[in-house]
């Protein structure tokens, strides 16, 4: 679902850099740290964090060698492995803030993920996290998923299927997992788009939930899908600029 490197860019990943800028300085991430990225996917928090504390400094994982060599090619010099959440390779140290980025909300159990996350955090070390506001405040999915609802009541939409993705259920994840001085709050971001093709393009691909559900319609159904959607969207002809909201939560090893 998420192997496609090229086409997550296109669809999800274009908010990827404006929200790791966010999310590091949520984070209070600072030179002379050492990080690791949980969930890098095609590495946009890696390459923030490498801009900030330097490659040699940066450690990254995730489940899909796809992913892993993208983020390796995106970001030289970065400790860069496959592994998932709950089972993290060994790095050989512990690190000053452990980060995941759009990721709790699919990890298989989420709590262990987080309770390795915590171990691998030095003492005193920061563990933060992002997910999507899936149920109002991410615009593209939360259209997308209205449109797909009009077409197919039973459609499984992500603002009713996903956990960890308000501040409270964020809070209890990290609060279960042992983390103190836990805070949260919302990252804004932005992304831009030529047209709607540009929007469209990746979602037939079949990534994440919302490119599943697009690749499984029949063609007429898509095309249905494709207006309504368009028409959530306020009918764009040319460049637009959708906005985008994460719960973000961050605790202390």
């Amino acid at each position: 679902m998420f192997d496609s490197a090229d086409a997550y860019e296109r669809f999800i990943g274009r908010y990827g850099p404006a929200l790791a800028e966010a999310h590091v300085a949520a984070a209070g991430v600072e030179r002379g740290q050492f990080a690791l990225d949980v969930g890098a996917g095609t590495g946009a928090l890696t390459a923030v964090l490498a801009d900030v504390l330097g490659a040699p400094n940066v450690a990254a994982v995730d489940p899909s060698e796809a992913f892993v060599a993208a983020c390796a090619a995106r970001v030289p010099g970065a400790d860069i492995r496959v592994g998932s959440a709950e089972a993290l390779p060994p790095f050989g140290r512990r690190f000053d803030v452990v980060l995941s980025q759009l990721v709790v909300n699919f990890v298989t159990d989420a709590e262990a993920g987080v309770r390795a996350m915590r171990a691998a955090a030095a003492p005193g070390g920061t563990v933060a996290s992002c997910t999507w506001d899936y149920a109002e405040g991410m615009t593209l999915l939360r259209a997308f998923w209205d449109a797909a609802l009009e077409l197919d009541p039973g459609a499984p939409d992500e603002g009713r299927t996903m956990r960890y993705c308000t501040a409270p259920e964020l809070v209890g994840l990290w609060e279960r997992a042992g983390l103190a001085d836990i805070d949260s709050g919302e990252l804004w971001v932005e992304a831009s788009y030529a047209d709607f093709d540009d929007l469209w393009a990746p979602l037939p691909l079949g990534v994440g939930p919302a490119g599943a559900f697009c690749a499984g319609l029949s063609q007429e159904r898509r095309e249905t899908l494709r207006e309504s959607l368009w028409r959530r969207l306020g009918a764009p002809d040319g460049p637009f600029v959708l906005r985008a909201r994460a719960w973000f939560v961050r605790g202390t090893a």
